[in-house]
């Protein structure tokens, strides 16, 4: 018995890296890009392992819970860590950022999460890569949510550690994930005796036995059906472009905002200034008295398919989430998860 899944022949190195080019072209960068073998925290605390510890000053944004997780990833590293935590409903600012260094001028590592997918927010990283560039502080940023849903562009901005994953805005498969790292990064790496070796969440691994090796031979077997599927998204990125892949986000998250508005009933964004607010999916607050998860499991009860849920922990009681991200990224289905809310609201009352 033959599967379109199984029994394929094995990914050459050649190959792996021909998809590492592909994924560096998408991210605009001349820096190394790695593809690690696991979803995208694999890279993440990776990163902040092999880049913090004892005598580490961090500057660690909060705008949501991931930026909640690197705080905690940074304090076991033994790193001194000063949370800048913003309300969920908001982004951080340049402004804020330069206030901290003011106070700390010895910060020398920042964390900040692009887009925060589970509270809909967005943060300005261009012009806080300009503040965290000037004090000469490494600079990490999570990308998993924005990429393909609005510009990433490490080199630009000035970001030494930039991790995606493909899940999301990108359309593709959760199982492998990247990070685009600079000299800087890879220089603090070298100089941290802390740094994972010998180790899944070893970059440095990554570094010497497959970048500086010429990219010949692969530390381990790859997870090939991912690394498959990681390229048949990119493929249908380029295909499609770039530019008209974010578009196609922006409006859906526009539409998502509008229409919410225009239902009525009590609905309004989440995130209150329209700038700030993430387009690779937007959060919605329900009207007093309406628990969110409810309202969810009832909308979805007529269509199990679209992309809604309810907030996390807490937020279940108050926040919707419209994941019209990768293929769902489209006013169609935008209307049908408002159409589904609206119903769902009319039958509670």
């Amino acid at each position: 018995m033959t599967h379109p899944f199984l029994d394929l022949a094995p990914l050459s190195a050649a190959h792996f890296a021909a998809i590492e080019d592909r994924v560096a072209r998408l991210l605009g960068t001349e820096q190394d890009v790695v593809i690690m073998q696991g979803e995208a925290l694999l890279p993440l605390e990776g990163a902040i392992r092999s880049t913090a510890g004892p005598g580490t000053v961090a500057l660690n944004v909060v705008t949501g819970p991931y930026g909640q997780t690197f705080g905690n990833w940074l304090r076991d590293c033994g790193a001194e860590v000063i949370d800048l935590a913003v309300p969920f409903h908001t982004a951080v600012t340049a402004d804020q950022i330069r206030e901290a260094f003011a106070e700390r001028p010895d910060i020398d590592f920042v964390s900040l999460v692009h887009a925060e997918a589970a509270t809909g927010n967005t943060n300005p990283v261009a012009e806080i890569g300009e503040v965290v560039r000037s004090h000469g502080a490494l600079f990490y940023l999570d990308a998993v949510a924005s990429i393909g849903a609005e510009p990433v562009l490490p080199d630009a901005w000035g970001v030494d550690l930039c991790v995606i994953g493909a899940q999301k805005a990108m359309g593709g498969p959760a199982g492998v994930s990247a990070v685009s790292v600079s000299e800087r990064a890879w220089a603090r790496m070298s100089s941290n005796p802390g740094a994972p070796r010998h180790s899944y969440l070893s970059l440095l691994d990554w570094k010497e036995r497959w970048v500086d090796a010429g990219r010949k031979a692969l530390l381990h077997a790859p997870a090939q059906l991912e690394m498959l599927a990681l390229e048949a998204c990119v493929e249908r990125i380029e295909s499609e472009g770039l530019d008209a892949v974010m578009r196609r986000h922006a409006a859906a998250a526009a539409a998502t905002r509008a229409g919410a508005v225009a239902l009525g009933g009590g609905f309004e964004p989440y995130v209150h200034n329209a700038t700030q607010a993430a387009p690779v999916a937007t959060t919605l607050r329900t009207p007093p008295s309406v628990v969110a998860s409810e309202l969810v499991a009832r909308a979805l009860s007529s269509d199990p398919a679209l992309p809604l849920v309810a907030g996390g922990g807490a937020l279940a009681k108050e926040m919707i989430r419209v994941n019209h991200y990768g293929v769902d990224a489209t006013v169609e289905v935008v209307e049908a998860c408002l159409a589904a809310l609206g119903a769902a609201l009319a039958a509670e009352f």
